[in-house]
């Protein structure tokens, strides 16, 4: 069997789209598919359902990739080991992290990380979604949720408070302060709900179920980030993580006794990931971190 076709199964597998998997092995995507035929043929099994959805996994698939992740991770490793044995903490580490946490609290404390260990390549990469460990998409997840799976290695990292916030020229123009009985009367920012990968960012629905009241969105977006702009342009008030909004002194935090919500956040890596020194000493440094930082993650 040809190393190269497996990779190839690897690529689609773990974006679960033809055209995405050709971008990243920079092939055009009918020489992938191609390829994949090839490979079901010498199989005699077919590996992927074509949808509109894109390629899953057939079980014989399924099958397949447990064995080939072990492969590419088997390999992976004696590579890391034989160069971590020359140069330890020499390395990429990607971190796999939501949008939020990840610019506004991660990237910008990495300084003395670096400092440290100049030989440690970090990569962040944001998702909207659980960071699939199993397809080594990345070397440390950051979860919002606690994973299940008995295969990784889980750790608490924090928990954080989610508080509502308004821009100070959207308060103005409305001339009193807020009251918890009259926030159905103001324009709110919120996730597109339906488009959840987590109950965990559900706060207006638990916030209505707590105060008995239905609040509705006027704005509302998949980005946190955007949240966060359309909140700070006064386009109305909104729950924010308060690691991102207390950095920004022309919000003004609202209802802050009555409305107080937390999180957590969990680190997640295989456990031969964990063995890599690299792994380990940014895996180290963000516990650290979050327990440096805790005033801005639960502000009192």
């Amino acid at each position: 069997m040809n190393w190269n076709d497996i990779k190839l199964f690897l690529e689609v597998a773990r974006s679960e789209r033809l055209s995405i998997a050709a971008k990243r092995l920079s092939l055009d995507a009918s020489t992938l598919s191609r390829r994949l035929h090839k490979l079901e043929e010498s199989l005699a099994t077919k590996l992927f359902e074509r949808t509109v959805d894109g390629h899953v996994l057939t079980l014989d698939g399924a099958k397949l990739l447990q064995y080939a992740r072990r492969m590419e991770f088997d390999a992976r490793q004696a590579f890391n080991e034989i160069k971590e044995h020359k140069n330890l903490n020499s390395g990429r580490v990607r971190i796999g992290v939501t949008e939020a946490f990840g610019n506004f609290f991660i990237a910008p404390h990495l300084t003395q990380l670096k400092q440290a260990f100049p030989n440690i390549l970090i990569e962040l990469v944001h998702f909207a979604r659980d960071v699939k460990i199993s397809r080594n998409e990345a070397d440390i997840a950051i979860a919002i949720e606690k994973p299940k799976s008995t295969s990784t290695i889980i750790a608490k990292l924090c928990d954080y408070q989610l508080q509502l916030y308004g821009h100070a020229s959207y308060l103005k123009e409305r001339g009193h302060k807020v009251l918890i009985t009259q926030l159905t009367q103001y324009q709110w920012v919120s996730y597109v709900d339906k488009l959840l990968f987590t109950e965990q960012l559900s706060y207006l629905k638990e916030l209505s179920a707590e105060l008995g009241v239905e609040i509705e969105s006027s704005f509302e977006s998949t980005s946190i980030t955007s949240q966060y702009s359309a909140i700070k342009s006064g386009l109305g008030i909104g729950i924010l993580p308060c690691f991102l909004a207390e950095q920004d002194t022309s919000l003004v935090k609202l209802c802050a006794n009555e409305i107080k919500l937390v999180r957590s956040f969990y680190l997640v890596t295989h456990p031969e990931s964990k063995r890599l020194s690299q792994v380990d000493t940014v895996w180290q440094y963000l516990k650290a971190l979050a327990q440096q930082k805790k005033s801005l993650l639960m502000p009192e």
